[in-house]
């Protein structure tokens, strides 16, 4: 299900402004990575460099073993990257079921797994079900966010980003959005994840990468860098915490 991501010596930026700087991380088929770091450092901007909406100045980026290094946004889908924009970006007057669509549409007419992978997202998401003829706009923040990585689904990705998942939502609903991650990983799925709440994402991470303006500082297995004095002072509040 999943490929390996591989992101080499990336720089990128807006106009002068470099914000990447020879960036270089990887991802395993079947592993979540998450990748911190404070505000500005750069994590947004990668996944946007990655996902084809912000064309790199130097680096390579390849999916599994194939350069798409700048590849258009809707080629990239195609090829089997998706992004999970912060914000999310749904299609507010559509409903539920229309979005799940428009997230397949990158896909042959008649694919017969469409309809095996509709049922998919919505055994993840059961809310979805419920909601399907609703428009996407009238739903809660927490139901929005679950509609929007559904639709990153429904392309049947090898490779998902994800860009603050968590933001702004109940602990009840970031439960539930992180279990389903944890489902599709250990289904094979290759996960980045970038996220505000580091002890979040490295709990749930096999791997982590930490990005300061515009590098990557550090990187281990997520249980080593919680452990890690810098990194629980910078952006775990400064205790320790081992993955349950």
């Amino acid at each position: 299900m999943g490929a390996e991501l591989t992101i080499e010596s990336l720089s990128a930026g807006y106009g002068h402004v470099r914000v990447l700087d020879d960036v270089s991380l990887h991802v395993a088929p079947g592993e979540l990575v998450a990748l911190i770091g404070s505000n500005g450092a750069g994590k947004s901007t990668l996944l946007k460099a990655v996902a084809g909406l912000l064309r790199p100045t130097a680096g390579v980026v390849r999916l599994g073993g194939d350069e798409i290094t700048g590849v258009p946004p809707e080629r990239l889908v195609r090829r089997g990257l998706a992004l999970v924009p912060e914000g999310r970006m749904l299609f507010g007057p559509l409903t539920v079921d229309e979005n799940l669509s428009v997230g397949a549409h990158s896909r042959p007419a008649r694919d017969p797994l469409v309809r095996e992978d509709l049922e998919r997202v919505r055994a993840l998401f059961p809310v979805l079900a419920e909601r399907g003829g609703q428009p996407a706009e009238t739903l809660s923040g927490g139901e929005q966010q679950m509609l929007a990585v559904a639709r990153a689904l429904m392309s049947r990705p090898e490779a998902l980003l994800l860009d603050e998942p968590s933001l702004g939502l109940a602990p009840r609903v970031i439960a539930a959005i992180f279990g389903a991650l944890d489902t599709l990983c250990a289904e094979g799925l290759t996960i980045l994840l970038v996220e505000q709440d580091a002890r979040l994402a490295l709990k749930h991470a096999d791997r982590g990468y930490v990005m300061r303006t515009g590098s990557i500082a550090l990187h281990g297995p997520a249980e080593q860098l919680i452990e890690d004095e810098q990194v629980r002072h910078a952006y775990l509040g400064g205790r320790p915490e081992t993955r349950e």
